[in-house]
């Protein structure tokens, strides 16, 4: 070979490393024109790969076989336990796309900020890296650009991102009135479009219900009023956020949380399901689904989760769709991380995150079908 060709090589090879994952991305022809993206808020990879833990279901060890809890989801296995539990994770998700995180199995996903709760872990998310300035959970607007925001300037998915969160801070993570994003969370009515006859009733209830938590609604009011939006408007990126599970965790009220985890199980299921029916999303959809943090280990700690409770960083990655391999549950793979799921959700609609934010973690290969 002569040395042009291979200074040619060279250089080929260097560009290629240089820009990246998302470079390649463009090379592949993809069939994702659209994102549905489901987080629940504190759900602890523990219970998504091996269900209920038995220790924590009968605090007293006096659980019997008659037991509502243990009925509902005790059984011999981890592999039974998990399905009692997640049945749309471990039946569809799993089999059709790609489960990160089982810690016991060489599959490590975690957050990379180290304060281990809810602002700086949707920060890193979003905007793709971390900001040291966001360790607070105060309503401070973020100033960093985050990938929903992102997406919303581009031409192609302008007004066509939807966010719908329980807890009442996402218009400040997601910093609304700069990004002029589609925000809905907490109790706050919907408005920003016209009402349909369920929406009326959504925005009634949200004013009327009893408020066990000032900060947000059960989740059953948030997912009545994003699943609504989502049928009629048919956003191209759609966003939802579950907090019950963090919620129940905090209060020590195990039999709620893993009552919360199943709830949101069943919400992936309705929105897919309603997905494959419409021809705006049915075979060109990607769904990921993922938590914010996770939480501790042993009756005292697993209420809990910030820098001092161990465990707290590692968290689950859940991707289905297209353009993924159906590789299930990952295991001695690759570490994954929280930054990187803003690039990668940008390079499955084939666009380049990072070009723009340099500093966001790279998109995950293995899930765009990349090597």
């Amino acid at each position: 070979m002569s040395k042009i060709p291979k200074l040619f090589v060279v250089m080929m090879a260097l560009a290629l490393l240089v820009q990246g994952v998302s470079w390649a991305a463009d090379q592949v022809e993809l069939k994702t024109e659209n994102i549905i993206f489901v987080m629940v808020d504190g759900l602890r990879w523990q219970e998504v790969f091996t269900g209920a833990e038995e220790a924590l279901l009968d605090p007293r060890g006096k659980l019997d076989a008659n037991d509502r809890l243990r009925q509902a989801y005790w059984r011999p296995t981890p592999e039974a336990r998990r399905e009692a539990l997640m049945p749309f994770l471990w039946q569809v998700i799993v089999k059709e796309g790609q489960l990160f995180g089982n810690k016991d199995k060489g599959s490590i996903a975690q957050l990379t900020n180290g304060l281990n709760f809810s602002c700086p872990c949707y920060s890193e998310l979003f905007s793709g890296f971390v900001d040291p300035k966001i360790n607070s959970n105060a309503k401070i607007p973020n100033p960093n650009i985050n990938v929903l925001e992102w997406l919303h300037n581009k031409e192609a998915y302008h007004g066509k991102v939807a966010a719908f969160a329980a807890w009442d801070l996402f218009p400040y993570i997601l910093n609304r009135d700069r990004s002029g994003l589609l925000v809905n969370a907490g109790y706050e009515p919907l408005t920003e479009v016209p009402l349909t006859p369920v929406l009326e009733s959504l925005n009634r209830m949200k004013n009327e219900v009893i408020r066990r938590w000032q900060g947000e609604p059960f989740d059953v009011l948030t997912f009545e009023t994003a699943y609504e939006y989502f049928k009629v408007h048919q956003p191209k990126v759609f966003y939802l956020s579950f907090g019950e599970t963090d919620e129940w965790g905090h209060a020590d009220r195990y039999d709620l949380y893993l009552e919360a985890a199943l709830h949101a199980d069943n919400a992936l299921k309705i929105i897919w399901e309603t997905a494959q029916s419409l021809p705006q999303y049915k075979d060109k959809t990607t769904l990921i689904f993922c938590c914010d943090h996770g939480r501790g280990n042993g009756r005292i700690e697993w209420r809990s989760h910030g820098e001092d409770i161990r465990g707290s960083e590692d968290i689950f990655l859940a991707f289905m769709g297209p353009d993924t391999e159906a590789l299930g549950e990952r295991t001695d793979c690759d570490p994954v991380s929280l930054n990187r799921i803003a690039a990668t959700l940008a390079a499955l609609l084939g666009e380049d995150y990072c070009a723009d934010v340099p500093q966001a973690g790279k998109a995950i290969e293995d899930v765009i079908g990349i090597k």
